[in-house]
C-alpha cells in the first residue's frame, strides 16, 4: 500500500524548505514529503554570478522572522561554518548570493529525511484514500505518492514575452538559464542583447560586459532609462505582514492601485552601485573612443529572426516609430516571472495543476481564489487542502514575490493552515 503523508509537497526551494523547518519545529507530529525536479538543486543556480549579493537584509532568512532562536537561521549558519565575525566585517549591506546560496544548501542538506530529489512531477490528481479523498502525484518515472494536502512550491513561472515566446533556439534564453547556457558555448560571443530593465538587467549587462570584454552588449528596454529601485523605508513597508494583510483584504481596483506604487521597489528598477557602475563603464568607454556596452531605452523588439549567424532582431523605438535591425549572437531575457491573474503576461493557474484545477473557484475577474492562509477555495468542501507557497503575488501583495522577506511567516501562516479545519462557510456550501 501507498504511504499516505499527512503534506506533500511539490517543490523543494527555499519557499517549502522553510515549510519543512516550520514543521520540524512546531508540528513534528505531522509527516512530510518533498518532492524536488532537480537531481541536485542549487539555489538561481543560472544567476550565480560573481559579486552579486542577495538585495535582502540577511536576517530575513528561511526562519529568524518566524523563530529567530532556530538553529537554521543564517547567522547560526555562519557561526557554524565559523564566518561570523569575518562576516560582520565585511563592507558590503547585503549577503553575497554565492553565500546565501551556500546556506541555503546547508539547511536543505539537514531535511534529506523528508524530501526526494530528482523526482519531477508529471500529474496530480484526487484519488479516493483512506478516510477520504487524498492527492496523488505521479512523477515522470511513473511512481507516484499521495499526501492528505498538498503544498505546491515549484517556484514561478518564466515569462517570455512575445515575440520571443515562440522562439526555441539555445541562442534565446531566460535568465534563470543564463550560467547554464554560456557554459555550453564552443566560442565567446562577439555580441549579445540583454532585454528588461530589471536589476538582473543590469548586472547581466555588467557581467558580459567584464566575461566578453571584446563584445558588444546592449540592454533594450522600453522606459527611457534605467530606473533607481524605490529604497524609501515607507516604501519597504510593503514588505511587512501587516501590508500582506492590507493588501489581500483591498479590491481589485485597490490591489492595482498598490501595484502601480509598489512596482519600483522590486521590478523594473535597480540599486544604484550597478547603475553607477554600469553608467561609469559606459563613459570610460565613450571617454576611450571604444563603446562596447550600450543601454537603448523606448525600445521594443517587434521581430525575431534565427539566421545561420545568430538571431536578427527587429527593434521599434516607441516614441519615433524608428526601426532598425540588429544581428546578435545570444539573446538573454531578463523579462522576469509570471503571476497568477487573467492578464496576457500572468498565468490563469500553476500548470501542474492542470488536472485537478476544475476543483477550484475563481472570481468574477478571472483571479484564482485564494484564502488568507494561501489556501486555494475548492468548489467541493471533500477536496483535499491544496495551498500555494510562493506564487500568490496577486491576491498577497509585494511579499510574496520571490524575494526572502517574508518566507517564514508565510511558512507559519500555511503550517497553522494544515492544522486547521476547514473553513465554516466551506463546510456550508
Amino acid at each position: 500500500m501507498t504511504d499516505c503523508f499527512d503534506v506533500l509537497g511539490v517543490g523543494f526551494g527555499p519557499a517549502n524548505l522553510s515549510l519543512a523547518i516550520a514543521m520540524e519545529e512546531d508540528a513534528p507530529e505531522k509527516t512530510a514529503l518533498f518532492l524536488e525536479g532537480q537531481a541536485e538543486p542549487v539555489w538561481q543556480g543560472g544567476m550565480m554570478l560573481d559579486g552579486s549579493n542577495i538585495q535582502n537584509h540577511p536576517s530575513r532568512d528561511l526562519v529568524s522572522l518566524r523563530n529567530p532562536r532556530s538553529r537554521y537561521s543564517f547567522i547560526n549558519y555562519l557561526f557554524e561554518n565559523k564566518r561570523l565575525i569575518e562576516h560582520l566585517n565585511l563592507p558590503v549591506e547585503f549577503p553575497l548570493r554565492k553565500e546565501y546560496a551556500q546556506y541555503i544548501r546547508w539547511v536543505r542538506e539537514q531535511f534529506h529525511q523528508v524530501a526526494e530529489y530528482g523526482a519531477r512531477v508529471r500529474e496530480i490528481a484526487v484519488v479516493d484514500g483512506a478516510g477520504g479523498q487524498v492527492y496523488e502525484v505521479t512523477t515522470t518515472d511513473g511512481a507516484t505518492r499521495q499526501g492528505r494536502s498538498l503544498v505546491l512550491g515549484p517556484g514561478r513561472t518564466p515569462y517570455v514575452p512575445a515575440p520571443f515566446s515562440d522562439v526555441v533556439s539555445p541562442r534565446v534564453f531566460h535568465l534563470t538559464d543564463y550560467l547554464y547556457r554560456l557554459r555550453a558555448l564552443e566560442a565567446p560571443p562577439r555580441s549579445v542583447a540583454v532585454i528588461g530593465g530589471s536589476q538582473s538587467a543590469v548586472e547581466l549587462t555588467l557581467d558580459l560586459a567584464k566575461r566578453y570584454p571584446q563584445a558588444r552588449v546592449v540592454n533594450y528596454l522600453r522606459s527611457y532609462g534605467l530606473r533607481l529601485k524605490d529604497t524609501s523605508p515607507f516604501s519597504e513597508e510593503g514588505y511587512f505582514p501587516e501590508f500582506t494583510s492590507y493588501y489581500y483584504n483591498a479590491d481589485r481596483a485597490s490591489k492595482a492601485a498598490l501595484d502601480g506604487y509598489m512596482r519600483p521597489t522590486n521590478y523594473s528598477s535597480a540599486d544604484d552601485d550597478v547603475l553607477h557602475e554600469l553608467y561609469l563603464m559606459i563613459y570610460e568607454q565613450r571617454l576611450d573612443a571604444a563603446q562596447r556596452v550600450f543601454v537603448q531605452g523606448n525600445s521594443q523588439v517587434s521581430r525575431v529572426e534565427l539566421t545561420d549567424a545568430g538571431v536578427r532582431l527587429e527593434v521599434a523605438e516607441l516614441h519615433t516609430g524608428e526601426v532598425h535591425q540588429d544581428e546578435v549572437d545570444l539573446v538573454v531575457l531578463a523579462t522576469g516571472f509570471r503571476d497568477l491573474g487573467p492578464a496576457p503576461h500572468q498565468e490563469p493557474y500553476p500548470a501542474l495543476l492542470s488536472g485537478v484545477i476544475d476543483r477550484f473557484r475563481f472570481d468574477e475577474h478571472g483571479h484564482l481564489m485564494v484564502g488568507a492562509d494561501y489556501s486555494l477555495r475548492p468548489v467541493d468542501p471533500s477536496t483535499p487542502p491544496l495551498f500555494l507557497n510562493g506564487l500568490c503575488e496577486s491576491s498577497h501583495g509585494i511579499g510574496d514575490s520571490g524575494s526572502f522577506s517574508l518566507l517564514s511567516l508565510r511558512a507559519a501562516t500555511i503550517l497553522d493552515g494544515l492544522r486547521a479545519p476547514a473553513p465554516a462557510d466551506l463546510v456550508a456550501n
